[in-house]
């Protein structure tokens, strides 16, 4: 399964969602690949380190290759993947320099570049794909290459707007590029359940249609931490409500393998 977690208002939590959703699969013994393409690079800095200099194996150098003919041992995609410090997960770095390229990239009609890379590229159980809060070339070629869109939302009016403009471009993704692509939910992030404004707001976009998942994920300073000290939410604090959230959100993702984890455990204590 391939995710993509986009919105394209910042600040609405896709680096946190992206990254702690990737950390919980492979805590559960996936093999789980995460693709960061936002060149602020948050995903990259929380999963492998401040100090990660990406050299030739970030997702720029990538793409840049596709802008030239000259390179006669061009990299497959398996090339540009950085193991984490965490079993079982991986990441393919972004590059504060991915916008420099872009235009170029756009005029080259190199769209489809991620979609036909990821379709040789074998042996992960699921990717995650971080966006940048821009409907842009790489979020294009994000949505072209996925099987289903995670979007967060943080409960504000700003946000509430943006939505529909977002569910609008996913939507036509889908039509002229991705007919197998779909949303598989919002995901609800940073409620304050005693607040009036963010449960209105949630109750209002349900009566709309609109695929609210049903895990919420509280506003918490713990999420915080986690950035700071670069450890996602299962490996420093695994039984903080947080995190719970978190993993609850996991398992309705995956209701079939949340089932299948715990039939094992069970076994092996027998």
């Amino acid at each position: 399964m391939r995710r993509v977690v986009f919105n394209q208002k910042g600040g609405v939590g896709k680096s946190s969602i992206a990254s702690n959703l990737a950390a919980i699969s492979a805590h559960r013994g996936l093999k789980t690949l995460l693709i960061d393409l936002d060149p602020q690079c948050n995903s990259t800095q929380y999963l492998l380190g401040r100090d990660f200099q990406t050299g030739e194996t970030d997702i720029g150098v990538f793409f840049a290759q596709a802008l030239s003919f000259r390179h006669r041992h061009k990299k497959n995609l398996d090339d540009f993947v950085t193991p984490s410090q965490f079993e079982n997960l991986h990441v393919i770095a972004a590059n504060p320099e991915l916008g420099e390229i872009m235009s170029q990239l756009e005029s080259k009609h190199k769209i489809f570049k991620l979609r036909d890379a990821l379709a040789k590229l074998n042996g992960y159980d699921a990717i995650y794909i971080d966006t940048p809060p821009a409907f842009n070339f790489y979020t294009l070629s994000a949505l072209i290459a996925a099987d289903s869109c995670l979007i967060p939302f943080d409960c504000d009016e700003f946000s509430r707007q943006a939505l529909y403009n977002l569910i609008e471009n996913v939507e036509e993704t889908r039509q002229d590029h991705n007919e197998d692509l779909e949303v598989e939910g919002i995901v609800v992030n940073q409620f304050q359940p005693r607040a009036s404004l963010p449960t209105r707001i949630v109750d209002e976009l349900k009566e709309e249609g609109l695929p609210i998942l049903d895990t919420y994920i509280s506003s918490s300073v713990k999420m915080r931490e986690s950035h700071d000290t670069g450890l996602p939410l299962i490996h420093m604090a695994p039984k903080h409500k947080l995190t719970e959230e978190f993993v609850a959100l996991f398992e309705l993702l995956h209701p079939g393998f949340a089932v299948a984890v715990t039939e094992k455990a069970d076994k092996a204590t027998v």
